[in-house]
Order: structure tokens, then sequence, then C-alpha cells
């Protein structure tokens, strides 16, 4: 076999062939496939991100409504404006019960707030330390919200035995906006 110039360059383009096509198809190809692998793993990362996220809202949802429910739960306990005189005649039978005086008191006027009022009401009264613990005890047990400030206690002057207290007594209810009625 003679080996000459057509040869030669048949040899050189049949070598050159795959050296070629890995420049111009492969090269390029391979660099596609790995971009393609780069975006289905930050996809991936993504979606995992957002299965994550998704059960994080799911959790919230249940946190969300378990929150709701402790809200109307408290909101219960606030009378309407109407069933404030009604609580102050059951604070008034619990420190006669506990063996006080009948207090006397002082309505104040309401606070506002967002969705409630608050009814400060001034009480005095007289009687025992025992009594005042029991009255105590007893307004804590209330199913409303209260809560008693300044609250001063003294020795009566009349006997050494008895004690005068001062108080001011918050009833929290709620406001005619917030449950729909009058007040």
């Amino acid at each position: 076999m003679r080996f000459g110039p057509r040869e030669l360059i048949l040899f050189l383009s049949v070598l050159l062939l795959p050296v070629v096509s890995y420049f111009v198809v492969f090269r390029p190809q391979t660099a596609n496939i790995n971009k393609a692998k780069a975006e289905i793993i930050h996809k991936q990362e993504m979606l995992s991100k957002l299965r994550n996220e998704t059960a994080r809202n799911t959790d919230l949802k249940i946190v969300n409504q378990e929150l709701v429910d402790r809200i109307d739960e408290m909101e219960a306990l606030l009378p309407s404006g109407k069933e404030v005189d009604q609580i102050i005649r059951q604070v008034s039978a619990l420190a006669i019960e506990a063996g006080l005086t009948p207090p006397s008191l002082k309505s104040t006027k309401p606070i506002e707030a967002a969705w409630y009022k608050e009814q400060p009401l001034e009480m005095k009264t007289t009687g025992s330390f025992d009594g005042f613990y029991k009255f105590l005890v007893k307004i804590e047990q209330l199913p409303r919200i209260t809560r008693i400030v300044d609250m001063q206690l003294a020795d009566s002057t009349s006997d050494d035995t008895e004690l005068e207290a001062s108080f001011t007594l918050s009833i929290y209810f709620q406001n005619a906006i917030a449950t729909g009625g009058d007040s």
C-alpha cells in the first residue's frame, strides 16, 4: 500500500475527528449537563425548604388556633357592661360572708382600652385579718377577671383585733363595640 498525500490527509482527518468532536460537541454538551444538574440540585434544595416551611405553617395554624381559643376563653371571663353591677353585688356579698363589714363603694370613671374597659371601685371595709384573707381568696376564685390595687391595711381605731382596709378593686368588662351590644 502506498502512503501518499491523499492517504495522509485522510489519516489526519480520521485522527482529528474525535478531537474536533470533543471540542465542538461533547465539551459544550457536558457543560449543559453540569449546568442542568446544578439547577436540579438548587431546585431540590428549594423544594426541601418549601416543604419545611409548609410543615411549619401547619404548626403555626395549630398554634394560632390555640391562641384564638385562649383569647375566646379570656373574653368569656369578661362580663358585659350590664353585668358589672352584678359583680359588685357579688363582691359585697363575699366581703360579708368573710365576716367583714359591708364595704363602702365609690365608683370611678371606667378606663377605656382596646376591646375592654376597666371599672375601678374604691372600697373600704373593716374586719379581722382572717376575714380579709378569706375575702381575698374568694375574690381570687371569682370566674371573672378582677384585680386589687393600692391595698392599705391599718388598725381600726375602735378595736385592736379589727383591721381597716381600703383598696381599689378593678373589674374588667367588654366594650359595647366588642360585644356588639349596648352598654
